[in-house]
């Protein structure tokens, strides 16, 4: 492809079987969005970025998400759609003479031919404020139609101008079935895909790519195409490939591990179970279990923090200071560092003296609401607009007099109801931190009841 060379593609020939050394991945990149493997929280029908595409309205589009998930194939797959003409550079190798180059041609491919630009910039996290700058007016005038492709966080990892110019999706690692849908098709297509050949590759093979690809279709596909080509032909004439090969081929071993079933619920259970149960050598048994099998581990860093406030709570609030630090961690070390701070969090969780006292406590609150015990909120707790209307009806004006605490002593407290009716929701226990909590609220409630009000506020 030229400049003069009104359609096409010019960064992405057509796939071939014939084209001499073209990895299976570049082979079966689709090139139609019916094609496209995940992402359907984004292109399923009636989804904004299929309606854009769909109806050609877009201008500046930028996709983040890990390796693997199809930003690179998603912009491929727009500019077919559009009839656009495909340029793609690359935030490491690119400097700004690059991009005015592309500009430039854009320009003149528009006035020559009518034919829009698409201008693809991988690692988009890579371009300098100075090249980012250089892209802006173009993207204002409309001169090339831009998408950006990253692994980071484009609200921290690119300026605030091209953010403003652009519509950001996230993609998603794509779900284990669509990958074994997609090895599946390379099976059995015989131009782009190894259809051509004879083979036999078991489901328990196929599953153990798709998991251990972990959301990256090309890994898999790159594994798929080195377990088949690295498997001798058999007497029969065909090529065996089975669960061993498949784990030779993506190098990691296959544990029975489902993230979609039973392995994966009861997995988790165990080692919740063991956190609650004050046994940390167990959690990290489990802990270890699940990584090597490939789970979310922001779904299990998600798991540590809701353990941290449900089971050790206010015995020891540091526990979830300390999940919350291990999930941001690990979200940002990604693995395998993520697990030192999940080991850390979890050790922690499991050693801490427990109690479940705030977490019961807001469950008992929440059935009163759901079983339509409402309290009227008291005159005195209530806004100004309120209390005028309760002196109106004769409510004494002491009735209706909110203290406030922190004029009221060194312990900045005073004997006040705050519900209409005596309940007790917080039973604090007397385990770690907790116990001070214990020792206080008595004390409260012994002053309480001297004033009187203690019989009305139940004495919490």
């Amino acid at each position: 492809m030229d400049l003069f060379t009104p359609h096409g593609c010019n960064d992405f020939p057509r796939h071939e079987k014939a084209e001499v050394g073209m990895p299976l991945a570049a082979r079966m990149r689709p090139e139609s969005l019916a094609e496209v493997a995940g992402q359907q929280h984004l292109l399923a029908p009636g989804k904004l970025l299929r309606r854009a595409i769909e109806t050609d309205r877009f201008s500046s589009l930028i996709f983040y998400g890990p390796p693997g998930v199809g930003k690179t194939t998603l912009a491929y797959v727009i500019a077919r759609q559009t009839s656009a003409y495909f340029v793609k550079l690359n935030g490491v190798e690119s400097n700004v003479s690059d991009i005015r180059e592309k500009i430039a041609e854009a320009k003149a491919r528009q006035t020559l031919h009518g034919q829009r630009t698409i201008l693809f910039v991988d690692e988009l996290h890579r371009f300098n404020k100075a090249q980012q700058d250089v892209l802006l007016p173009h993207l204002e005038r409309g001169t090339v139609r831009f998408i950006g492709a990253t692994t980071e966080n484009p609200y921290f990892a690119i300026n605030s101008a091209m953010l403003s110019r652009s519509q950001i999706f996230p993609l998603e690692p794509v779900p284990d079935v669509d990958i074994v849908a997609l090895l599946r098709r390379a099976l059995s297509e015989p131009e782009r895909g190894l259809g051509y050949m004879r083979l036999d590759v078991a489901d328990d093979a196929l599953a153990h790519l798709a998991l251990k690809a972990d959301g990256d279709v090309r890994k898999a596909l790159t594994a798929l195409e080195v377990a088949v080509l690295s498997t001798p032909v058999a007497e029969d004439g065909v090529v065996h490939v089975d669960l061993a090969v498949a784990e030779e081929s993506i190098q990691k071993k296959a544990i029975k591990y489902d993230r979609a079933g039973d392995g994966h619920y009861d997995t988790i259970s165990a080692f919740i179970k063991s956190m609650r149960g004050s046994d940390p050598d167990a959690a990290l048994y489990w802990l270890a279990f699940m990584l090597n099998a490939g789970e979310d581990i922001r779904f299990i860093a998600r798991r540590i923090v809701i353990c941290a406030s449900e089971d050790v709570g206010l015995a020891d609030s540091n526990a979830l200071r300390v999940a919350m630090a291990a999930a941001q961690a690990a979200e940002m070390l990604g693995m395998p560092e993520a697990r030192i701070p999940l080991a850390h969090a979890a050790v922690y969780v499991a050693t801490a003296p427990k109690s479940n006292a705030a977490y019961a406590g807001i469950n008992a609150a929440l059935q009163d609401v759901r079983e339509g015990k409402t309290l009227a909120v008291p005159d005195h707790l209530a806004t100004p607009t309120r209390k005028k209307l309760a002196r109106l009806r004769g409510v004494s004006e002491e009735a209706t007099d909110y203290k406030y605490a922190h004029d009221f002593g060194d312990e900045h407290y005073v004997p006040q109801a705050y519900l209409p009716e005596g309940r007790v929701y917080y039973h604090p226990t007397t385990n770690g931190m907790e116990l001070r909590i214990t020792e206080r609220m008595a004390y409260l409630r012994s002053l309480r009841e001297q004033s009187g009000d203690g019989k009305e506020n139940g004495g919490a």
